[in-house]
Order: C-alpha cells, then sequence, then structure tokens
C-alpha cells in the first residue's frame, strides 16, 4: 500500500487529530486534553491513545491525584512566576528531589488552573468524550503494566493495538499527535 504523497497545495481542512499520550505527569497530561478539547470546539474529530505512563490519567487509582514532574523538568523556570519570581530564574533540579517539592508545585498548578477555570482530569475527559471525542488505552502498556479495563476510567471507548489506532484515522485527512 503506497500513502498518500503530501501535496503542499492542498488547503483540504483537517478531519480528524490522533493525539498519544505517553507522559503520567499533570503536566503530561494536560497539553493533550487541551489539544483534543479545542479539537472538538473547532469540529474536528479527536481521538486520544494512552500509552506508557500516559495511562497514569485513566486509571482510576491514579487519575485524581497526579503530579507536576519537578525532578529533571529542564522547564520549571515557566512556574517560577507562580512563586512571584521571574521566569528567567532557572529551577535547580536538586530542588526537585526534596521531599514535598512536587506536592507544593502540584498544588500551586491545581490552585492557578483552578483560578483559569481548567478542568480537573477526570471532568477534562468528560467533556472531551461527552463531545464525541474517543478515549483508548494502549494494549501493551496495560499488559506490560497488568491492567484491565476494570482498572480505568469507566468511560474509555475501547483497549486497542497501536495498528488499530492508527486505523482510527484512515479515510480522512488526518494529523498525529505525540505528548
Amino acid at each position: 500500500m503506497t500513502p498518500p504523497s503530501f501535496d503542499p497545495d492542498n488547503n483540504a481542512p483537517l478531519e480528524k487529530v490522533l493525539i498519544v499520550v505517553s507522559k503520567g505527569s499533570l503536566d503530561g497530561i494536560y497539553p493533550a486534553l487541551i489539544m483534543a478539547n479545542g479539537a472538538r470546539m473547532e469540529g474536528i474529530e479527536a481521538s486520544m491513545f494512552f500509552t506508557f505512563f500516559g495511562l497514569n490519567a485513566l486509571v482510576k487509582k491514579t487519575m485524581d491525584s497526579l503530579k507536576i514532574s519537578t525532578v529533571g523538568n529542564a522547564a520549571m523556570n515557566m512556574a517560577m512566576p507562580l512563586l512571584g519570581m521571574p521566569i528567567t530564574m532557572p529551577f535547580p533540579t536538586a530542588v526537585g528531589a526534596i521531599p514535598g517539592v512536587s506536592n507544593f508545585a502540584t498544588h500551586l498548578m491545581n490552585k492557578k488552573m483552578d483560578e483559569l477555570d481548567i478542568p480537573p482530569v477526570g471532568e477534562f475527559l468528560e467533556m472531551i468524550s461527552d463531545a464525541g471525542g474517543k478515549i483508548y488505552g494502549c494494549k501493551l502498556a496495560m499488559d506490560m503494566f497488568n491492567l484491565t479495563k476494570d482498572d480505568l476510567w469507566d468511560r474509555v471507548d475501547d483497549i486497542l493495538t497501536v495498528g488499530d489506532f492508527y486505523r482510527e484515522g484512515a479515510g480522512t485527512r488526518t494529523q498525529i499527535l505525540f505528548t
């Protein structure tokens, strides 16, 4: 099967986004949720594929307690204004390893998101699902972590293989996004 060629002059509108969610931290999950919700608001189909640590957002026991990743996160300077410090001030990686720092960073981020009326993960997933977005778990990651569909948020549409997920975009003008 020959893949379709890229035509830079084709201005056909995007019909679908396939979003691969591989990170399980609070700061890793939200970009995917925002992009899927934005797609649905624009009338674009959205399917989310939660794989590896991204499954953290779908597991009932963990989805409401996601944390900010403070160790090894080179972009933590973005959070410095939440502490009243300049965005140019670096966040030392060693500080992120101190017990309680991740919880504190998570508290600050949740507080700011609440001020901006950004819904929590479960509510965001509900909004996407209610708007017609599809939520899938990755079969391989589920097997690796000994999870069953019963361990996941009740509204997960299905558990798919990678190939099954790719077929979600068949026959449409699709963009695959990896977060």
